[in-house]
């Protein structure tokens, strides 16, 4: 018996529930469908139902819905407004607008509903007497027929008593599931549940478009000429095969956005280490909504403390920091951009190098890759020679690349396996030679077999330097006239108030930071002697927004901050204690870890065949319990002995799953989702 008070009318209003931002397909509600807009197609199946007595139109009161209210009123629809998100709380609207005790629900993205099965629908929620009814819970006909019948009263009840977000957002999971209303369903015969009949990405678009041009475009046909169509040319629904039903309620803003992301831009992002297939594939949040201290909100508004990455080593001061972003927002107010130059970039060059004595220019520019791009050119210039020796990881532009043209594994040492030199012209094989780090000798034959005229690379990433390595790259550099160049965009700042190589007493010619020098703001720096940097001047090096005024103006502020705090002691210090930590809690649990890396910026690997299933079950977990968390970590000045504290007894619970996995358990079962990339690869 209904909990409810009786029903007062037999009086029907359907709800359209329908907006144009939707989070996977924008706009789909009024995509062409055989001449006419989605919605008006599926008005007028919902015209042809007996048994309604009006149709109201849902949507917010965001102004990008007021095209849908402007389409509504032509057809002489009622329109009620609200909240975009509270999705229940305009359905009360609804209750309170229409007289009608029985209201039906159903969204704009499904246009087969079928005025037949809603006709059925509606005698059964009358005749068991419920609240509610839906052919969708548990679910036997096609995804896309979703039909959802409840009282007026029900209706109100669950606006006044549902405090779930989620709930609340998707309407009607309080009416099923809060065991205070008399719930029904009616069901097919055969589960047909598998099949998809409604819009939420653009290959479900073009299933509809094709099954509607495929009945003659008329919208009065049945749902089972459908599914004898379905039956006949199955060729017709293939192409949204890979989707599975209500995947969108699992799936977060940021998922879903991501998903978009991939349809409009190559690889889904700008640079490779934010796509959410490194870390967590079909689960990784992608997006921020806002960032503050080492905490970052995704879209949909859960707060998670970033124990990963950091901008991917931007933010050693933490994110948003009061005074950078006090600075940044005053040269806002005063302008970034002019005719003329700003002085900040005359002051910056000052101060780099007053920190690095040995150095006596500067150019700056704005990303990595650029920067060490130009280095090369500037070191090519001045010594004449075009040849380049490398070691470690150089960014992304062609005179890089190179080193794979010849064999394709040779960068899979330094960073990054997996990268295919495609685009980059053939003609620059044989201009760039690897060598490994901590091994002399082979960058000796690499000099001694070719007419090197650049020796570029990372002072230390993964492990220190042993036996004078630095110290006889410098002079064995001396020896030949060869330009040497650190690139520490990645070192820079973190273990002293400068270049990594301070810490190891070799000064070579050039330098390159970034990452952390604008904490978080744009900006790269080229420093290095005279007689080298003045060769600049014979080539063409030049770009407009390397003259902006933002990035210049957070590297002045970030750096008087970390002299003050001495951030790079903090840094290390937590550093130190994390890398530490990862040791005992895989000596307690048995488990077999590396650890290495800048002290600032550890990392650990597992070992054997399931590092990456591992690595991808941390990522999950840790997500859960509320970490954006991987198997390394840019340490910042937010990360305090707390926060650590936490995190490690996080990590802890993860461990001991991994230990049972290596004890027997399945790590396939645990894993929600694919498993991450361990390189660069493809993604579609």
């Amino acid at each position: 018996m209904s909990l409810l008070p009786d029903r007062v009318s037999n009086k029907t209003s359907v709800i359209v529930q329908a907006r144009m931002g939707s989070s996977r397909l924008p706009g789909k509600v009024l995509s062409e469908l055989a001449g006419r807009p989605m919605l008006a197609f599926q008005l007028e199946r919902l015209s042809n139902c007996r048994a309604i007595d009006e149709i109201v139109l849902a949507t917010t009161d965001q102004s990008s819905d007021d095209q849908l209210v402007a389409f509504a009123e032509s057809w002489g629809i009622t329109v009620v407004r609200g909240s975009e998100k509270d999705v229940l709380s305009r359905f009360a609207l609804v209750a309170k607008t229409t007289p009608a005790s029985t209201l039906v629900r159903v969204t704009a993205d499904c246009p087969f509903v079928d005025p037949g099965l809603l006709e059925h629908a509606l005698a059964e929620f009358h005749r068991q007497g419920v609240d509610y009814l839906s052919n969708c819970a548990p679910p036997s006909y096609p995804d896309g027929l979703d039909l959802e019948v409840f009282t007026r009263e029900a209706l109100l009840r669950a606006q006044e008593e549902c405090v779930s977000a989620s709930q609340r957002e998707h309407v009607t999971p309080w009416m099923r599931e809060s065991g205070v209303l008399t719930t029904g369903f009616v069901q097919h015969s055969v589960d047909l549940s598998k099949l998809r009949w409604t819009v939420d990405e653009p290959e479900d678009l073009a299933v509809i478009r094709a099954v509607v041009d495929a009945l003659g475009g008329r919208a009065d046909f049945t749902w089972k000429e459908v599914l004898a169509l379905q039956q006949l040319q199955p060729q017709l629904f293939s192409a949204n095969a890979m989707f599975t039903r209500n995947e969108g309620a699992r799936m977060g803003d940021g998922q879903k956005l991501w998903r978009r992301a991939k349809r409009v831009i190559p690889g889904g992002s700008m640079l490779l280490s934010k796509r959410a297939e490194m870390f967590l594939p079909d689960q990784w949040p992608a997006y921020f909504s806002r960032a503050k201290g080492c905490r970052v909100w995704d879209l949909d508004g859960r707060e998670l403390i970033d124990m990963s990455f950091m901008g991917i080593g931007t933010n050693s001061l933490g994110y948003g920091h009061p005074e950078v972003d006090g600075a940044v927002m005053a040269t806002v107010a005063a302008g970034t951009m002019s005719t003329l130059n700003c002085p900040e970039e005359v002051w910056l060059a000052e101060r780099l190098v007053a920190l690095h004595p040995w150095a006596e220019m500067v150019r700056f520019a704005r990303s990595g890759g650029e920067a060490n791009a130009i280095a090369i050119r500037i070191a090519r210039a001045a010594t004449g020679r075009t040849k380049v020796a490398f070691c470690g990881y150089h960014g992304w532009h062609d005179w890089y690349l190179a080193a794979n043209l010849g064999d394709q594994n040779s960068l899979a040492g330094h960073l990054l396996p997996g990268l295919e030199p495609k685009g980059v012209a053939e003609n620059l094989l044989d201009t760039i030679y690897p060598f490994t780090y901590n091994r002399f000798e082979e960058l000796e034959a690499v000099v001694r077999d070719h007419d090197i005229g650049v020796i570029i690379m990372e002072v230390s990433r993964n492990e220190k330097p042993r036996d004078k390595f630095l110290e006889r790259i410098r002079s064995l550099a001396t020896q030949k006239g060869i330009v040497l160049i650190f690139d520490e965009c990645t070192s820079g700042f973190r273990e002293s108030l400068g270049g990594l190589h301070m810490v190891y007493g070799v000064e070579p010619d050039m330098a390159i930071f970034g990452k952390a020098l604008g904490n978080g703001y744009a900006i790269t720096a080229i420093i290095g002697r005279r007689e080298v940097m003045e060769a600049a001047q014979a080539s063409f090096i030049s770009s407009t927004f390397w003259t902006e005024r933002i990035g210049p103006t957070a590297a002045l502020k970030t750096l008087e901050v970390m002299e003050r705090i001495r951030s790079y002691d903090q840094i290390t210090r937590t550093g130190e204690h994390i890398a530490s930590s990862w040791r005992s809690l895989a000596q307690r649990h048995g488990l077999k870890v590396s650890v290495s890396g800048l002290s600032a910026m550890p990392s650990f690997n597992f070992s054997g065949s399931k590092a990456l299933a591992y690595k991808t079950l941390i990522a999950q977990e840790m997500l859960v319990k509320g970490y954006l968390a991987t198997t390394g970590i840019y340490v910042c000045t937010e990360h305090t002995d707390a926060i650590v504290s936490d995190y490690i007894n996080a990590l802890d619970l993860v461990f001991k799953l991994i230990a049972d996995c290596e004890n027997g358990r399945d790590v396939g079962t645990l894993l929600r989702g694919p498993i991450c990339h361990g390189g660069f690869k493809r993604i579609n």
